[in-house]
């Protein structure tokens, strides 16, 4: 059984806090795509599933039935079947040194917005693992597929019962009788009349069978695998964004000039707009779902990707030390996170081009300074070189496929001074999680959570910068992190990748620890965590598994540096591990600025908002058929 510790005080201290927005998000009043506010921690995600639920079924989420249909109902309105590009999780290069899925679940929905089924599913375990309890979510290895199954008690699932709960083929099925939801086992041992959608529809309760394709039935004839915990949460997104930077959110392809395409993932080129897209999925048409007796239908580009744009131009005779990791007379070293990835534009039209070297526009600098510019994705503990500032280098290979990374220029802030700095940093993003607006005048909320973070991970060059004792591929490992300039601790949020063995021991107890005394004493972070195996299970398994958790820190004086500890009584190896800070930042009053078109023209409308508590929201006046072309945000002094 799993007990997640929650160890904290209150944070105190003297040293003002750095300019800028720490962790900024807005929400709008769009009934499907408000954005960011409605779905970044799990409490607002599952009010706002719930609310969704209620106004297209009538039901209130009491059950955990309606409580895993809502999350599902969502789940199919925010994410579709695609392929995302890979990060380079091992430091082997992108597809090589082991498992490659993008696992964690806020960078698959705000990254991404799209995954293969196998890649969905895991990502999904970490929602359930937060909405029913621990170990009631697994992915399920079926045929030529990968489902889901959640566990569901109470009802007609009395102590608990696996079953099906599909998002990448729209499917859950219920019994002939229509009184409640089958699991694999039952589904693949009468395969072709449960999944027939002409079989007694009415037992469906609005919920169209194979909801994509009728076709998709057959994935249903076998129950081979089980994978527990096989995937994971760490940080909510959280943005920082710095005195001279902007934030500017595109929900279709194509930037400002409609036809720069940046992006991470197959490039399918549909209809001749480059990158990932999917024909046949619920987003974009969430109210046709429910009582649906087709399916979602074909259209192509149906849903793509999405962008976010980062452009920073420090002031280097006031505003820009919140940005900086390390300076000196010689050089100034900028930090750079971000929940999204970033991109590129690949060199050539093949499916994979992301890869190949002599991509573009996802990392630029520009800048008339002749210094010389590096750039570091392992936590500086490598560095390739990007050439001189004044010749704009395009350091795109070196990031891409990354979330983070250091940025250094080769001369002090005095010589960069009036050199006019630009760095523009292009990410993939998800246009289903970004702030859209409705018809007839939207409005738009606002808040602040003062936060950033720094991560050592999650791959694993990153990590390994950080190791003060023990080993990965070891059963034991520590990590330390520093906040980037001192800044006080709030949260740590911690992640071991562990290879758990095949069928996994739910005997074994793995812990998360931290310390923020340098290793004297620990707190738990998640404490006898298992692999807790219930219910009916297929003949095989995963051999690896996730263990993550988080905490509030403490400490008088606050704390900037915690290590983390990761064991388990088992003797399991730890492939991989992450540790995130959260840490305070200031927060500057926010400029807001939405652009959109409707039936009478272009319009852009911008606003600033204070932060302050009670703040009113804002009203944008939209016409009819309204479409936002993008949203941007920006500290403002």
């Amino acid at each position: 059984m799993v007990r997640l510790v929650s160890w904290c005080a209150l944070l105190c201290f003297a040293a003002p806090a750095p300019a800028g927005v720490g962790d900024p998000q807005l929400g709008t009043d769009h009934p499907w795509y408000p954005g960011e506010r409605a779905c970044s921690s799990w409490e607002r995600l599952f009010a706002t599933q719930a609310a969704a639920y209620k106004r297209v079924t009538g039901r209130e989420c009491l059950t955990d039935e309606d409580k895993a249909l809502a999350a599902w109902l969502w789940r199919n309105t925010h994410y579709w079947h695609g392929e995302e590009g890979a990060e380079d999780l091992w430091g082997k290069g992108f597809g090589k040194g082991g498992d490659t899925r993008t696992r964690e679940y806020w960078t698959g929905l705000f990254a991404h917005g799209y995954g293969l089924c196998g890649t969905t599913h895991s990502q999904w375990v970490a929602e359930m693992e937060a909405l029913l309890g621990h170990g009631r979510g697994r992915a399920v290895g079926a045929n030529g597929h990968s489902a889901f199954e959640a566990f569901l008690t109470g009802d007609a699932y009395g102590a608990g019962k696996w079953v099906l709960l599909d998002h990448d083929l729209s499917t859950v099925v219920y019994d002939a009788a229509g009184r409640h939801l089958l699991g694999m086992k039952e589904v693949a041992a009468d395969w072709k009349a449960l999944t027939d959608r002409g079989f007694k529809p009415e037992r469906q309760h609005g919920w169209l069978v194979c909801g994509l394709h009728p076709g998709d039935n057959g994935s249903y004839a076998k129950n081979q695998v089980a994978e527990y915990l096989a995937g994971y949460a760490g940080p909510p997104p959280v943005v920082h964004l710095r005195r001279g930077e902007a934030l500017r959110r595109y929900p279709q392809p194509g930037l400002e000039d409609g036809k720069s395409f940046v992006f991470w993932g197959r490039n399918s080129n549909a209809g001749g707009v480059p990158g990932p897209e999917r024909a046949h999925t619920w987003v974009n048409q969430p109210d046709a779902m429910y009582n649906s007796k087709t399916g979602a239908g074909t259209r192509v580009g149906r849903a793509r990707f999405a962008n976010a744009v980062y452009t920073y131009a420090p002031d280097f005779a006031g505003d820009y030390k919140e940005g900086v990791a390390s300076e000196d007379d010689t050089q100034v070293t900028f930090e750079f996170r971000t929940p999204y990835i970033i991109a590129a534009t690949p060199p050539n039209a093949r499916e994979w081009g992301i890869y190949d070297p002599g991509c573009k526009n996802g990392l630029v600098a520009r800048g008339t300074a002749g210094c010389k510019v590096s750039v570091s994705v392992d936590r500086g503990q490598t560095w390739h070189d990007g050439g001189k500032l004044s010749d704009g280098p395009d350091l795109t290979d070196a990031v891409k496929g990354h979330r983070q990374y250091l940025l250094r220029l080769h001369a002090g802030a005095k010589a960069l001074a009036g050199s006019g700095l630009t760095v523009t940093t292009v990410c993939q993003a998800s246009a289903a999680v970004m702030p859209r607006l409705k018809d007839g005048g939207s409005v738009v909320s606002f808040a602040a959570g003062g936060k950033a973070l720094v991560s050592a991970g999650p791959t694993l060059p990153q990590a390994a910068a950080h190791v003060v004792a023990g080993k990965f591929d070891g059963p034991a490992v520590t990590l330390e992190l520093r906040t980037p300039r001192g800044e006080p601790v709030t949260d740590v949020y911690a992640v071991g990748h562990v290879r758990s063995s095949s069928p996994p021991d739910p005997k074994v107890k793995y812990q998360i620890e931290a310390s923020t005394d340098g290793g004297k004493t620990w707190r738990p972070v998640a404490k006898d965590w298992n692999i807790n195996r219930q219910g009916d299970e297929p003949g095989d398994f995963w051999s690896q598994s996730f263990c993550w958790g988080n905490a509030p820190v403490a400490g008088d004086p606050p704390a900037s540096s915690v290590r983390v500890r990761f064991r388990n009584d088992g003797g399991k190896p730890y492939a991989r591990a992450e540790v995130h800070l959260a840490y305070r930042t200031g927060t500057d009053p926010t400029a807001v600025t939405f652009a959109w078109a409707d039936d009478a023209g272009d319009h852009t409308a911008s606003h600033t908002f204070t932060g302050g508590a009670g703040e009113r929201p804002w009203t944008v006046p939209t016409g009819k058929n309204a479409r936002t072309k993008w949203v941007e945000m920006s500290p403002a002094k």
